[in-house]
């Protein structure tokens, strides 16, 4: 096929591995024996009818309606604990909402199958029972703040269940406790405090330590540990951090040395911790770690109490090699009563005040609002933990795309013959653009969602569709062919071609024999542009007829008579044809299925050699 701007180079990109099958899934994607398909004139397999579910609106590509949604109700959301009002008002425009607060872990599940959504902050714990509890209908878990270690997000995964957090809301109130906690230890408030309202005057006792020409090493350089190094950096301070992920630009923009972990523990004067807690940080400071520290380091930690190993801290913080510590989370909160590092003197401590500022209450409580809102209706998620990340102005781009990859998995899994078993999809781009400005994980879920939802009981989402394809042994591919020209949109087409496969219509057959379809977004809406080797041009909405026929004159007049004898609306037609006087394809949208009798007499037209009816 020729296309329609000069192709530079061919850049692959890595597949999606496939991994051991579930033994319960099957080893590959095998369509049902379905085909509507004419060879040679005859109806060649039966009419049973496909499975497939009704079209979503365009906006609905990220999770299905709930079920009460998709019943004309109002979905449900279970608010586990305390929300600002602003956040609960906007949930109750949208739908029915149950605050129950302090709920145990068994009332928990025996009420999550009731539900739609469930928000939640740190004290309460989503674990694989919760979801499993569920049975399904759970679509998202919000939870309110940052943080996301309390809920279960492989378990999530494998449900399809959307997990949105509030990340941006609170970061200048945390960033501003770690500054006040670096400040109020240096400076001894709280103990001076105290020991002030016990009626004693001890100017002496707590003399403390300046912060100008310090070192302070940011460990974890994400939103919070950069606004901590914008505001440090305010204060004369010198800073350092260790993030494996940070990019080097953003630290350097703000005077911030990205270094490795074992320097920043050993040279800083004050370390603020703000990483998350996963088994790669738990307990990360211990014993080992701080015997490579300064002696006399001081330590904020207002990140989660795990990352901390809280006896070698006390143990340090004896033995002077941590001189002081100020902490606002803990191991367990409360922390016990009788707890010797809260008790310590050279411990500064608050309850978990990160984000408790009335500003910083209130805008976690509408952005998760927003956000679960948005999950329920369908929408791409830009605060989504366990799908692609994506900014929101590359969301609004990339939506017709995303609409059209989906469309062309469900077009092209429909043409496998009923024998064959799917395993190795090739996904192919056309784009001007870099390939580093052109994010396709989207894209990539959605092809995958349109070929197994309509050929397995699988539910499949943005969230699961990786999953998914794996435990099916279903293969993966990425290429993008760079094309040349202004990169005005993201992308010219997208091919979806299944490779070592039976196709029960051949003219979708490329030269390479490989069941190929192409598609292109015209005027906002998804419209198929190839089938096999031959062009077409034609809106993928409701259904489609797909005619094979020697190409001479009376035959598409023959076949719409047919139609519109049978009162069938066509919505769409086009041509393509390989030469003149030789083969030609025809493709005609339509807005109903055709009753078996107008089917029969389509295959029986003079000069139709194969036809194949989809649902799109």
């Amino acid at each position: 096929m020729a296309l329609a701007t000069p192709l530079r180079r061919l850049l692959p990109v890595a597949a999606a591995p496939a991994t051991a099958p579930d033994p319960a899934a099957p080893s590959s994607l095998t369509p049902p024996r379905r085909a509507l398909s004419l060879r040679h004139g005859r109806l060649r397999s039966s009419l049973a009818a496909f499975p497939s579910p009704s079209p979503e609106p365009r906006s609905r590509y990220l999770m299905a309606p709930s079920a009460s949604a998709s019943a004309g109700g109002r979905p449900t959301v279970l608010v586990m604990e305390k929300l600002g009002t602003a956040g609960l008002d906007l949930l109750r425009a949208f739908a029915n909402v149950d605050c129950s607060y302090e709920l145990t872990a068994e009332e928990l599940r025996a009420k999550v199958s009731l539900v739609d959504a469930l928000v939640v902050r740190s004290g309460t714990q989503v674990t694989r029972e919760v979801f499993e509890a569920a049975r399904g209908r759970l679509r998202v878990v919000g939870r309110a703040g940052v943080g996301i270690d309390n809920v279960d997000l492989q378990a999530a995964t494998e449900a399809g269940c959307l997990v949105v957090n509030a990340p941006t809301a609170n970061t200048v109130a945390a960033a501003e406790h770690a500054v006040a906690l670096l400040a109020s230890m240096a400076r001894n408030v709280a103990q001076a405090d105290a020991s002030l309202k016990a009626g004693k005057w001890q100017r002496s006792k707590y003399i403390g330590v300046t912060l100008v020409g310090k070192t302070l090493a940011v460990l974890g350089f994400g939103k919070v540990g950069s606004e901590v190094a914008r505001r440090a950096k305010g204060l004369g301070m010198d800073i350092i951090a260790h993030d494996p992920y940070a990019p080097v630009d953003r630290a350097r923009a703000i005077g911030v040395d990205l270094v490795s972990f074992d320097e920043a523990i050993s040279t800083a004067d004050f370390i603020s911790l703000h990483m998350p807690l996963t088994p790669s940080t738990e307990k990360l400071f211990n014993d080992e770690t701080f015997a490579k520290m300064k002696k006399g380091v001081r330590i904020i930690n207002v990140a989660r109490g795990g990352v901390v190993d809280e006896e070698a801290l006390l143990r340090a913080l004896d033995n002077g090699t941590v001189a002081q510590a100020a902490l606002d989370v803990f191991t367990e909160e409360p922390p016990p009563r009788d707890s010797k590092l809260v008790q310590h003197e050279n411990v500064t401590v608050t309850p978990h005040l990160g984000a408790s500022t009335t500003e910083a209450q209130e805008g976690v409580a509408i952005e998760i609002a927003e956000a679960v809102i948005g999950a329920l209706r369908g929408d791409l998620a830009a605060t989504a933990v366990n799908a692609p990340m994506v900014p929101a102005e590359v969301l609004s781009e990339l939506s017709p795309y995303v609409v059209l990859a989906e469309k062309l998995g469900r077009l092209v899994v429909q043409l496998v013959a009923g024998g064959s078993g799917v395993k190795v999809v090739k996904v192919v781009y056309s784009s001007t653009r870099d390939p580093d400005d052109l994010d396709t994980r989207i894209l990539r879920a959605m092809v995958t969602k349109g070929i197994v939802e309509p050929i397995s009981s699988a539910f499949v989402n943005i969230v699961n569709a990786d999953y998914v394809a794996k435990q099916r042994g279903l293969r993966i591919i990425e290429e993008r062919i760079l094309l040349d020209g202004s990169p005005e949109t993201p992308l010219d087409s997208i091919q979806v071609h299944l490779t070592n496969v039976e196709s029960k219509f051949g003219g979708a057959l490329s030269d390479a024999g490989d069941i190929r379809v192409e598609g292109k977004v015209k005027d906002g809406s998804p419209h198929l542009t190839l089938v096999g080797s031959f062009s077409v041009d034609v809106s993928l909405e409701g259904n489609l007829i797909l005619c094979r026929q020697v190409d001479q004159p009376g035959v598409i007049g023959k076949v719409g008579s047919i139609l519109g004898n049978m009162n069938v609306n066509v919505s769409f037609m086009s041509v393509g044809r390989t030469a003149r006087g030789k083969q030609a394809i025809m493709a005609i949208g339509v807005d109903e299925e055709p009753e078996k009798e107008a089917l029969k007499l389509i295959g029986d037209t003079s000069s139709v050699e194969e036809f194949v009816f989809l649902k799109l």
